[in-house]
């Protein structure tokens, strides 16, 4: 099994959070995003590297600057 990718992983964490500060679901954001419920849920796991423009919608739904989640995710 490879090892967790920190940025990923910290990334996920930050993406989960901001989703829980605005108490939406994945499901939401989902529908929001356009993003598959499964593939929001591997993000949030780290087990997924989103595209630029995926983290860009994904932003934009949390009412999130891309710059704080990348904030979040290196510290």
């Amino acid at each position: 099994m490879a090892e967790p990718d920190t940025l990923l992983v910290g990334l996920g964490r930050a993406i989960q959070e901001a989703r829980g500060e605005i108490r939406i679901s994945q499901e939401e954001l989902s529908l929001r995003t356009g993003v598959h419920r499964n593939y929001i849920g591997g993000i949030e796991r780290g087990e997924r590297n989103p595209s630029v423009k995926t983290i860009a919608r994904l932003a934009a739904a949390l009412e999130v600057a891309i710059s704080e989640l990348f904030r979040e995710a290196e510290g």
